[in-house]
């Protein structure tokens, strides 16, 4: 049902030849040559959470002028919904655009709409090798993942802390930037120039200002990105920033790469003196991939493994809660983290990640799919922190029909830090998230 909605709204868009192209080729897409290296395409995806957490200590649900203590919460909610209309208007001119919404709960502010995601401009000066462009984009730097396909990805969502500033000084992970990405030999690459957004209109809980490192709320240095990898196999597209979570055996896939990321007086603090330092952000990561097929039944695997070191001021750490489940926290049963399903994701140190599939032969349900169980982690070696801050998620992927429509079944065990009598962040606790996510789309 949810094609037949789109292809209506292609054909109300583009005419009624658009609709025989999209049942041949079961995507929407519009030629405007005879060989369709020129084209106007259309995209969809939605998924839908049903979840039960745990909630952090001291969580409450309401507002200011009435809430409630809750221990454990369920919901219904929607992560993510997304249209995509891209492009390639001649063989050098590329456009993309994508609008949507996340993380609309039951606590989230009615009728809040649709936002713009990505809006670009593309010129190939070289094709494949030297493409510039620029726009409110997703094309940046660090890592893998930094900019992840979320109609593919394996788990039950990408690994987050790779998007560092997500709305802090950017629009869900994506800035006003000029970009220049292309494939030399083996080599694909991204660089970006980004003018960061002011932190003062951040839609993110930003930590307060003291003597630990938090943004600046001065007016913000530009930001460089840089990532790079070498493909040993298979080359992976790279008409959009965003990155394949699987390819379900359908591409030989082996990547090593590095990147990074950097802005100058991007943090402050509270000095020794009381005065007010500024320092600089400086994240670097290296990172590989693995995705495979098995044998010619559809058996796959698929392996991500990273290290990041990130600078960001002393004892700089940001608590991010996905969608949080919480709408407040009482101050003194409170946890550092928060309320909800919120841990520290983020913070000045070391981190290592990684996440692990695989991909039963194709049809092993018959008519009804195949299965993909998958582990995913996080070790945080915070310098703020005494003890490493570790998440870690065990799901199972029913694949209906591939990417196209799965549901996934995750649960997520994250820590609970609180202060011990010498004053060292410990963790003293876990709480569970149980997890279960229908998605459908047609890319």
């Amino acid at each position: 049902m949810v094609k037949n909605l789109i292809i209506l709204l292609a054909v109300l868009l583009f005419g009624s030849e658009i609709y025989a192209q999209a049942l041949k080729n079961n995507e929407i897409k519009f030629s405007l040559n005879e060989d369709a290296s020129n084209y106007i395409k259309l995209t969809f995806a939605n998924q839908t959470w049903l979840r039960w957490n745990q909630n952090n200590p001291g969580s409450v649900v309401g507002n200011a002028s009435y809430s409630k203590a809750e221990n454990e919460s369920w919901d219904i909610s929607l992560r993510r919904t997304r249209v995509q209309l891209l492009g390639q208007f001649t063989d050098r001119i590329f456009f993309y655009a994508q609008i949507g919404q996340n993380n609309f709960n039951y606590l989230s502010a009615r009728k809040s709409g649709l936002f713009l995601h990505d809006a670009l401009g593309e010129y190939a000066f070289i094709p494949k090798k030297l493409s510039i462009g620029a726009g409110l984009t997703g094309w940046s730097g660090l890592a893998r993942f930094a900019s992840p396909s979320v109609g593919s990805i394996m788990g039950i969502d990408a690994p987050l802390f790779e998007q560092w500033n997500n709305d802090v000084n950017d629009q869900f992970l994506r800035h006003f930037a000029i970009y220049a990405k292309g494939k030399l030999g083996k080599i694909d690459y991204r660089f970006a120039l980004a003018k960061p957004m002011l932190t003062q209109n951040a839609s993110a809980t930003i930590p307060a200002f003291s003597q630990n490192a938090t943004y600046s709320q001065n007016p913000a240095n530009a930001q460089l990105h840089g990532y790079a990898f070498y493909q040993f196999f298979d080359e992976e597209s790279n008409l959009t920033p965003y990155t394949t979570g699987s390819y379900l055996g359908k591409k030989k896939v082996f990547n090593i790469g590095a990147g990074f990321m950097q802005q100058s007086n991007a943090m402050w603090y509270r000095g020794s003196t009381g005065d007010t330092v500024s320092t600089a952000m400086q994240v670097w990561a290296i990172d590989a991939y693995y995705d495979a097929p098995l044998s010619s039944k559809g058996n796959a695997i698929s392996a991500y493994f990273a290290y990041f070191n990130a600078s960001m001021g002393p004892n700089f750490v940001r608590n991010l809660g996905v969608n949080n489940i919480a709408s407040g926290v009482v101050a003194s049963q409170a946890s550092f983290a928060g309320a909800g399903n919120a841990f520290p994701m983020f913070g000045t140190g070391n981190t290592l990640a990684g996440q692990f599939g695989y991909k039963f032969k194709d049809n092993l349900l018959k008519s009804s799919g195949t299965l993909l169980p998958y582990m995913m982690f996080q070790y945080g070696n915070y310098q703020r922190f005494k003890d490493p801050m570790i998440v870690w998620n065990v799901g199972l992927n029913w694949l209906i029909k591939g990417h196209n429509s799965k549901i996934t079944l995750d649960y997520q065990s994250r820590p609970i830090f609180n202060s011990d009598s010498q004053g060292n962040l410990v963790e003293t606790d876990r709480k569970g998230l149980l997890l279960l996510q229908w998605q459908v789309g047609i890319f």
